[in-house]
């Protein structure tokens, strides 16, 4: 099982310099799980800088995953998650979600990196 982070869905759909990396995970949606943050993430993003109908277009490739709802079960674990690992609200979320899928979270966002069960690609692009 496969979670992509915000940053590398958005990597993806603007084919940026490492799209390749993310194309890994998202290639299978039968093994894809999406936290419904990034749902909200990704549609944000792309809403402001590409308008309605591409973002339209990446929640319909995204939901082709199993898309997580945050439960208050869910909730309290990614808090407890967030407090022990000094997350922001929507990282640990999204981290948790893939521990509690037994997931491997594949992300370019540097608070993951060095953490178990995660893939980390930096950023940067130097």
């Amino acid at each position: 099982m496969n979670v992509v982070d915000s940053s590398g869905w958005l990597e993806f759909f603007g084919d940026g310099p490492h799209a390749e990396f993310f194309s890994t995970p998202l290639s299978d949606a039968s093994s894809l799980v999406v936290p419904v943050i990034t749902v909200y993430e990704v549609f944000k993003r792309v809403l402001l800088h590409r308008g309605e109908g591409p973002a339209l277009e990446a929640v319909a490739l995204m939901q082709q995953g199993e898309v997580v709802e945050l439960t208050s079960a869910s909730a309290i674990s990614a808090a407890r998650l967030s407090l022990e690992a000094s997350l922001p609200m929507a990282d640990a979320i999204i981290l948790s979600t893939a521990r509690a899928r037994g997931a491997t979270l594949w992300t370019q966002d540097a608070h993951f990196e060095g953490m178990d069960g995660v893939k980390y690609v930096s950023a940067r692009s130097d």
